[in-house]
């Protein structure tokens, strides 16, 4: 079952990012990555703004992290998202990807029990629009960083 319901608006891949979707449909997170500095950055953009070389790779990532930030929303922003209220948006600073942080939801955990600093873990969510990645609360063994 998908974390937010049928009829939310599904991502729109363009020229930048359309090599991260592709391998969310294939259930890897990578995330773009300077090819000549080695800096990760998201979202994706055709030049790295740490030494300018549009030299991109593409490098999965172990899908863990912590909640950097988030929010409750308690008011849907689209129609389709009524039934779901209140529902998590958590922005997810991602192990082994410099500072990158990552917009998402975090699935199977109570809007009063979310807290800045918890340990997640990815958790790809089954959507019409295919696989999208979101983070559930990390196992104890996934806690290392």
């Amino acid at each position: 079952m998908a974390y937010l319901p049928d009829g939310t608006p599904s991502p729109q891949p363009g020229p930048d990012d359309r090599p991260f979707w592709d391998a969310c449909a294939r259930r890897e997170l990578r995330i773009q990555r300077c090819g000549d500095c080695g800096r990760f950055r998201h979202p994706p953009m055709p030049r790295c703004p740490r030494c300018r070389s549009d030299a991109i790779e593409w490098a999965e990532v172990p899908g863990t992290g912590s909640v950097y930030s988030y929010t409750i929303v308690r008011h849907p922003v689209h129609p389709a998202l009524a039934p779901a209220v209140p529902y998590n948006v958590v922005v997810v600073l991602l192990d082994g990807a410099d500072d990158v942080r990552l917009v998402s939801n975090l699935v199977d955990v109570a809007p009063e029990d979310v807290a800045i600093g918890m340990r997640v873990a990815l958790a790809w969510d089954d959507t019409p629009a295919g696989p999208l990645p979101r983070f559930r609360r990390a196992a104890a063994t996934e806690t290392a960083r």
